[in-house]
């Protein structure tokens, strides 16, 4: 088995990729004005409408109602991502902080209130970190690439 994607379902999917396009620097992929993804090497986050839930199972997702996930991004700088996030981000949940684990977080919310973690280890990612595949998927740089 292989976990390759999160989907977060909402009521203006255009607005949330724009956000996750701005915030990350991944260009989004677009099957149709209902989904798109924005792809990493490691995984994909994908947003899709409300009409889709109804072909899973009609009512099996609520948009902007997640309380227990946090959406992790690996960035190579997360100082310097907080700088470049100011004034775009709206609801900031800390400021760069460093975790008793080592690493460097920094929370905040996207428009529809799921909490995103962009973060830098405080030690080198290798293939055994836990919560890493050992290499960034696409890291944001405090250029934002």
């Amino acid at each position: 088995m292989e976990f390759v994607s999160i989907r977060i379902i909402t009521g203006d999917v255009a607005r949330l990729v724009d956000f996750y396009e701005r915030a990350t620097e991944v260009s989004a992929t677009w099957a149709n004005e209902d989904f798109a993804e924005l792809r990493t090497t490691s995984a994909t986050l994908a947003i899709g409408s409300t009409r889709t839930v109804a072909l899973f199972a009609p009512g099996s997702a609520r948009p902007a109602d997640n309380h227990s996930v946090i959406i992790e991004f690996l960035v190579d700088d997360v100082d310097s991502v907080y700088k470049n996030l100011t004034g775009f981000v709206d609801d900031f949940v800390n400021e760069p902080t460093t975790m008793p684990w080592g690493n460097r977080a920094l929370l905040f919310r996207d428009p529809d209130g799921n909490l995103v973690n962009f973060f830098t280890p405080g030690t080198p990612v290798t293939s055994d970190t836990p919560g890493t595949s050992g290499t960034p998927a696409r890291a944001v740089t405090a250029s934002g690439q």
